[in-house]
């Protein structure tokens, strides 16, 4: 039997995956680290947390699971985009990594549209100018610690630094890479026109590889301390979300999954570049070679509900310890006893700014239509209708782009919920499935492992393979539903534009 090793490296903690060639998982291990706010609005992360992660999770997995080290045939790793990793000449960490959250790029955003303009960047990185974006971090240290920028020799992203643990090897892929907002995305290779705009040095920058290809394998030092081989390949791997888009079988026109975890993420597979000229959604490079994605993103999906929970329906949690059961089995059996529309209540769940499709930082959370006759049942459907109503609007983009979607897989928190993707299906007017396999990035880089080590003839053969979707789980939208929401959804829509001069007023006080 051969195996396969993911290696999931998140925010808050790091997990590594042993499957084997099936996708059956064979053991698992994870490790927590913090995040440091050393300014408000600012994100950090030490990359040697991570790479302590990384070594410790491997050899665990590698122990407990008792295999055959020469049997472990690939290992790739899933990964935070956007943090700026910064090495000296001999490879070591010059400051903790700027990470995806982090806020404090406004100016070099403006700096980077006013060099190269709005609609040039959008032509070549497929997105306009993003604090969460690698670019800007890497213009914020040449212009507040330019000591440290000139002590920098190499540029990597998060998963691309424990790469070069694991194998010396500086390199990156293309899906990661896209979120650099230094890549050419129709074109899959770094812009020399950009960088030259920029007078970022492309030799600080990794050599460039397709997520599956093999860009090195195990360092005998390595292999000693995790109990791997140095015959396993490393390979590519893979931004977080296009790993995940792997791991739920998400390569393939057509296909597309949904997550809502604390934000919100509507991502579709595309054989074709296809790009938003207003911005509103991202288009990276997915991890199937020679493919896009295309993929918009609201900035509190999960979170909406968390907030309400917490704030506002404390009450759940004292009715769910009195009849032995979760606060939420509460709130789903009162969802469904609640009609379309929350009697005629609405919410935008607009609590900490929007991503997509407005890209409006000021705008905020509001309660449309409350009244005296709303119980905590109708706020409870209508934070849930709002979070499903923000996805339904990437989705919409999405298709005003041309880019189809008639089988949507759902993952992250959000799956778990039968309500929610019954909503999501009536709301979307297609099918919504899961898989079986609940490993999600960790899974998918681990398939991309295998392609590369040659257990599969592609990453679509090797989906097939290794991912089954779960046919107890299968939502089937109901077209009465989906005209009945239709119809609320417009008054959503329109919300924002009625209130969008308000945000803006609001935030000036």
């Amino acid at each position: 039997m051969n195996y396969l090793i993911g290696i999931d490296l998140g925010t808050s903690s790091t997990k590594t995956v042993l499957f084997d060639e099936a996708g059956e998982v064979i053991a698992s291990a994870g490790k927590d680290y913090p995040l440091y706010t050393p300014n408000n609005g600012w994100a950090e992360q030490k990359p040697e947390d991570w790479r302590d992660a990384a070594l410790e999770t491997i050899a665990k997995v590698v122990k407990d699971s008792g295999v055959d080290k020469e049997d472990i045939k690939g290992l790739g790793i899933s990964g935070q985009m956007h943090g700026l990793v910064m090495l000296d000449e001999a490879g070591e960490v010059i400051r903790p990594s700027i990470i995806w959250c982090d806020q404090r790029t406004e100016k070099e955003c403006e700096e980077m549209t006013a060099k190269a303009g709005a609609e040039k960047l959008i032509e070549i990185t497929a997105n306009p100018a993003m604090t969460g974006f690698t670019a800007s971090k890497i213009l914020w240290v040449r212009n507040n610690e330019p000591e440290n920028y000139a002590k920098c020799k190499h540029i990597l992203l998060p998963k691309d630094y424990v790469r070069y643990i694991l194998t010396g090897e500086f390199a990156t892929e293309v899906s990661d890479a896209s979120g650099m907002q230094l890549l050419d995305v129709p074109k899959r290779q770094w812009s020399d026109e950009l960088l030259e705009i920029l007078e970022i040095d492309k030799n600080l920058l990794a050599k460039v590889y397709e997520s599956p290809e093999v860009t090195g394998t195990i360092l005998p030092e390595i292999a000693e301390k995790t109990g791997l081989s140095t015959a396993t390949v490393v390979v590519g791997g893979a931004g977080d979300n296009a790993a995940a888009a792997v791991g739920t079988g998400v390569v393939e026109d057509g296909k597309a999954f949904t997550t809502i975890g604390t934000s919100g993420v509507v991502f579709a597979h595309s054989n074709q570049i296809t790009i938003d000229p207003k911005g509103r959604v991202h288009t990276f490079c997915c991890a199937v070679p020679g493919a896009w994605h295309v993929m918009g993103v609201t900035q509190a999906a999960g979170y909406s509900l968390a907030w309400y929970q917490e704030n506002m329906g404390t009450s759940y949690e004292a009715e769910a310890k009195e009849k032995g059961c979760g606060a939420f089995d509460i709130i789903n059996k009162e969802v469904q006893e609640t009609p379309i529309g929350a009697n005629k209540l609405i919410y935008l769940p607009y609590l900490n700014g929007e991503r997509t499709p407005h890209l409006d930082p000021n705008c905020r959370g509001v309660f449309f239509g409350l009244s005296s006759m709303h119980t905590r049942k109708d706020i409870a459907r209508a934070v849930m209708e709002g979070i499903s109503y923000s996805l339904t609007d990437c989705k919409d983009i999405l298709s005003e782009m041309g880019v189809e979607v008639n089988d949507m897989m759902a993952c992250g928190g959000g799956a778990k919920n039968a309500v929610q993707r019954q909503m999501m299906a009536d709301m979307f007017g297609c099918e919504v499935n899961t898989v079986t396999a609940t490993e999600g990035p960790a899974l998918g880089v681990a398939i991309l492992a295998g392609v590369g080590a040659g257990l599969y003839d592609s990453v679509e053969d090797a989906c097939r393979k290794m991912i089954h979707k779960d046919p107890e789980k299968q939502c089937l939208p109901n077209a009465e539903a989906t005209k009945e929401y239709d119809k609320y959804h417009k008054i959503y829509k329109n919300l924002y534009t009625a209130l969008k001069d308000q945000y803006k007023a609001m935030a000036e006080l």
